[in-house]
């Protein structure tokens, strides 16, 4: 890590990179690197996060070092568009479940950038940003965090 993270910072006191991110470091990995860079210099953690996989403990790292969270999978392939807490809401905000699940990425602070090869689900996603949750439904939503994390390949680390 010491290697890649050194020539990652020298590309950007070059100018060759505006920010240096990193993806799927564990709360571990992301303080190695903040003790090899220095605080400030990691400018976003790429991590699965949706409803099922709040992520505390990498989110709670991360906001306290002034790193972003980027969200990736916030549909868990699906899975929590299907939820029954997150239609009722939906369904109360006259929105889509993917709608509630943007917005509540967004009003935790998350970037995300969801996928999807359909003009309509790409305009609706849009539209997420006129969703605004109340702190019921994100409390809620909070409860709906059980561990199912997706991305879990066999050289996976040990998730925190």
């Amino acid at each position: 890590m010491q290697e890649y993270l050194t020539e990652l910072k020298a590309a950007k006191d070059q100018g060759l990179v505006k920010q240096i991110g990193v993806s799927n470091f564990t709360n571990a990995q992301l303080k190695q690197a903040i003790e090899i860079l220095g605080e400030g210099v990691i400018y976003t953690n790429q991590v699965e996060v949706h409803p099922y996989l709040q992520n505390r403990k990498v989110v709670e790292l991360c906001k306290a070092n002034d790193v972003i969270v980027t969200g990736y999978m916030p549909f868990a392939y699906g899975d929590v568009l299907k939820d029954e807490t997150i239609i009722r809401i939906a369904d109360s905000h006259k929105a889509t479940p993917a709608q509630i699940v943007l917005a509540w990425m967004r009003q935790n602070d998350f970037v995300t950038i969801p996928s999807s090869t359909k003009q309509k689900n790409i305009e609706s996603n849009l539209k997420a940003d006129s969703v605004t949750l109340s702190q019921s439904d994100l409390e809620e939503i909070a409860t709906l965090d059980r561990n199912h994390r997706l991305a879990n390949p066999d050289f996976a680390p040990e998730w925190d």
